[in-house]
């Protein structure tokens, strides 16, 4: 991949300091016990239970529409941008198009990330698009195209699903017209642990093959990321890494509507809040 040589990417070698902690000499049995105790995880959640949640609008001026997002530690900004024609097409589309751009800053993860688009960050970007869709009344503006740029300032866990969910939020701030509210939750699965709204180190654990189970001996490990439209109970995405049985993506599939049911009321409060003080700016 070529690198932007007029950046300072900083050392190319740089190792973590984690890597020589204690910590580090655990397995991943170890660790996953240490993650759960009683059913109660590190941060003290139950793991059914949400992050704190904060969001604001009208965070980047030069853009139509804007939002930022915090869930725990995890940081996500999102910017949307005027329509505008599609690009190298030649033929009319009836529907317009969303271009989602899904971004690491270099500084968000453990492990330093390249200015570049990374295949993960792609295929978020896809994922991203795929879920947004189908919550944007595409025929309103027909041979034109909504950009939408996601930026993680850091990563500590469910970074795709709070990205989805701002954008959800910057699009109906910027007026684009929209369907639904459309929210985004994930969850971690490990063996018969299911972990909702993971952290990084969680979803690390859930990536990997480690328990199987005593009486069906099967072995379902990773993530699953579901993305609804609350009021059309709509399913605009359904994005799964790992190996998962059909009994555990059903169940998961409940613990994340109820999940989402959670997020829209904070949602419709902070786009309340940008009305209120757009009404107000206007009055005086």
């Amino acid at each position: 991949m070529p690198v932007d040589h007029k950046r300072i990417n900083g050392p190319e070698n740089t190792i973590p300091y984690k890597l020589y902690t204690k910590l580090n000499v655990k397995s991943f049995k170890e660790a996953l016990q240490d993650a759960v105790k009683n059913g109660v995880r590190n941060d003290k959640r139950k793991l059914d239970e949400h992050r704190r949640i904060f969001m604001k609008t009208d965070i980047v001026s030069q853009a139509k529409g804007s939002a930022y997002i915090e869930i725990g530690n995890t940081k996500v900004v999102v910017s949307v941008f005027d329509p505008r024609e599609i690009p190298n097409k030649n033929e009319y589309s009836l529907n317009g198009e969303l271009y989602c751009e899904f971004k690491f800053a270099p500084f968000s993860c453990p492990k330093r990330r390249l200015h570049q688009q990374d295949a993960e960050e792609k295929q978020n970007s896809i994922v991203m698009k795929q879920a947004l869709e189908p919550a944007v009344c595409r025929h309103e503006f027909p041979n034109f195209q909504v950009d939408v740029y996601a930026l993680v300032l850091e990563n500590d866990g469910s970074a795709l699903s709070a990205a989805i969910t701002c954008a959800g939020l910057a699009l109906a701030q910027a007026g684009i017209p929209m369907f639904d509210i459309i929210t985004s939750v994930t969850i971690g699965i490990q063996g018969d642990l299911k972990l909702l709204d993971p952290m990084l180190h969680e979803e690390t654990l859930c990536y990997t093959s480690i328990n199987k189970n005593s009486k069906t001996g099967k072995n379902s490990h990773g993530i699953v990321i579901l993305s609804l439209l609350n009021t059309h109970q709509q399913v605009t995405e359904f994005y799964q890494v790992g190996s998962l049985d059909i009994d555990d993506i059903e169940e998961c599939t409940k613990v994340l509507t109820e999940a989402n049911k959670v997020v829209v009321p904070l949602v419709e409060k902070c786009l309340a809040k940008h009305v209120i003080k757009g009404v107000k700016e206007s009055s005086q």
